[in-house]
């Protein structure tokens, strides 16, 4: 059956945790409706004037594509800066080449559709504050604290027969 969200029943709330200048708000009518879509997720989402959509980030394991609806704002990627407008398309990859943050340089709102792949799990980066962040529980990490993958495994036959092995 089709889920049919129609635009008289939008209603823009501001988006949990957020602060000044990341007050990015999106349209509750697909919760409220109870949509909760498998591997394309998507959410129409307002962006008022002075405002950012959210820190410069990439997705490991998500593509992503925006429609923009009404309005106009500046698009941060790793080519530069770019001023998107009503009707105009943007892709990101996966992956660094995808890296985007929005900011409303305007004096109105800007509506715009957010599309993207989900497959159970994610890996977001954010290089300018060297966070990465792990979906869905939404753990954060700092990368300046990353270890080697045996870093804390050399007593491993002591823990193994703490935890009941047999061994030399």
């Amino acid at each position: 059956m089709a889920s049919i969200l129609k635009s008289k029943d939008r209603e823009f709330r501001e988006d949990a945790n957020k602060i000044d200048p990341f007050r990015l708000m999106s349209d509750t009518s697909r919760s409220r409706k109870g949509i909760k879509p498998q591997n394309l997720n998507f959410d129409l989402r307002q962006l008022n004037p002075g405002q950012f959509s959210a820190p410069y980030h990439f997705h490991r394991y998500a593509e992503e594509l925006f429609m923009i609806v009404s309005g106009t704002m500046t698009l941060r990627c790793p080519e530069g800066m770019e001023v998107v407008e009503k009707g105009d398309l943007i892709f990101f990859e996966m992956g660094e080449a995808g890296g985007h943050q929005f900011y409303n340089h305007s004096d109105e709102p800007c509506i715009y559709l957010d599309v993207r792949t989900f497959i159970g799990y994610d890996v977001c980066e954010y290089p300018d504050s060297n966070k990465v962040l792990l979906a869905p529980s939404f753990e954060i990490f700092s990368k300046e604290t990353a270890v080697q993958y045996f870093k804390g495994e050399e007593k491993v036959m002591e823990k193994w027969k703490q935890a009941g092995g047999k061994g030399e």
